[in-house]
C-alpha cells in the first residue's frame, strides 16, 4: 500500500547509510525525470552521464562537507523539471533540502 503524504527525506536510503557524523549529507535523485542534459557532470566529479542510457548518476549518494559544494552546484544547474531540478541535496541532521530548494523553505522538492 502506498504511503500518503510527503516523502520523508530522512527515511530514503538510510538502511545502508554510513553514520551521519561521517556523511552528514545525502543525494536524492529523481532518475525517472532526468533529461540527460549532463550539466551535473560538467560541474561535479560525483556525477557522470551515461551516454548509452542518457541518464546521469551520482558515484556517491552520501557525502561529507568536502563534496558538498560541487553537489549543491549540480543540483542548482539541473534543468530538468522546468529548472526545478531532479538532484536534491539533503542535510541528514535536519532533514532539510539544501539544494535546489525551489520553495525556499527546506522541504524536499521531489515529485513522487
Amino acid at each position: 500500500m502506498a504511503e500518503d503524504g510527503p516523502v520523508n527525506p530522512s527515511a530514503i536510503g538510510e538502511r545502508d547509510a554510513p553514520p551521519v557524523s561521517e556523511k552528514p549529507y545525502k543525494i536524492i535523485f529523481e532518475a525517472n525525470k532526468c533529461i540527460g542534459a549532463g550539466k551535473c557532470a560538467e560541474v561535479s566529479d560525483n556525477w557522470e552521464l551515461d551516454i548509452s542510457t542518457g541518464i546521469a548518476a551520482p558515484n556517491a549518494y552520501f557525502i561529507d562537507e568536502s563534496d558538498l559544494d560541487e553537489n549543491v552546484r549540480a543540483a542548482e544547474v539541473c534543468p530538468a523539471k522546468k529548472d526545478r531540478g531532479v538532484i536534491h541535496v539533503v542535510d541528514r541532521r535536519t532533514d532539510e533540502e539544501i539544494a535546489p530548494d525551489p520553495e525556499g523553505d527546506g522541504t524536499l522538492s521531489v515529485d513522487w
